[in-house]
């Protein structure tokens, strides 16, 4: 019995970086999504179920995950991080759904080079902080994952540079009132990605320097 409370040390990572690939799966069909909006190329509804049940595959790898610290004596590392990064992963595959949810909402048919810029930069956010989960317990790759986490951070400020001139463009005079609130409010739902990421990456780090 006692050695069921001691999970193998890779359970938890394994988990973990399983939880990580569905951010991953979720921000590429979000990049389809935004590349295929209006084009006539996707089937849109097809890329939002997809968004949707990375969403839902994560939501079960999460109980796991938390499950698994709730029965477990030991943690590989400090089980309160184990928590948050969980969480933290979690909420980027949230703000992923938000993102492909509000194109039916709002109705959004074409998408601006903005939005697909932003989606882009999402996808490279959320392909380095699976980079960054499944190197987080190799010690010698300590200085590798800690670049990825910089890169991370200077992603998200990229996207606040775009999504500020995006904001501009709405308010120039070259669509309507209406156009310009909703689509700043969609600029808004793909900039909480890149902060959800951000603040994931900031636990990776603060994992890293408590275990070095």
């Amino acid at each position: 019995m006692f050695s069921s409370l001691m999970p193998q040390r890779k359970e938890f990572y394994e988990l973990m970086a399983a939880h990580s690939e569905r951010v991953v799966a979720g921000a590429n069909a979000t990049l389809r999504l935004m590349n295929g909006l209006g084009q006539g190329t996707e089937d849109i509804p097809v890329l939002v179920a997809e968004v949707n049940m990375n969403e839902q595959s994560g939501d079960k790898i999460k109980a796991e995950l938390i499950a698994l610290l709730h029965r477990s004596f030991t943690t590989p590392i400090n089980r309160d991080q184990i928590h948050t990064l969980t969480i933290e992963l979690d909420q980027v595959l949230n703000a992923l759904q938000d993102v492909a949810n509000a194109v039916g909402m709002y109705n959004i048919a074409e998408s601006t080079a903005e939005a697909r810029e932003m989606a882009s930069l999402g996808a490279d956010a959320c392909m380095r902080l699976n980079r960054a989960v499944i190197a987080l317990p190799d010690k010698q790759r300590k200085e590798e994952t800690m670049g990825l986490c910089k890169e991370i951070d200077a992603i998200e400020s990229q996207a606040d540079r775009v999504q500020r001139k995006a904001i501009t463009n709405l308010f120039g005079g070259s669509c309507t009132l209406w156009t310009a609130l909703k689509m700043r409010e969609f600029y808004a739902l793909q900039e909480e990605v890149l902060d959800r990421c951000e603040d994931a990456a900031k636990t990776i780090e603060e994992i890293l320097i408590e275990n070095s």
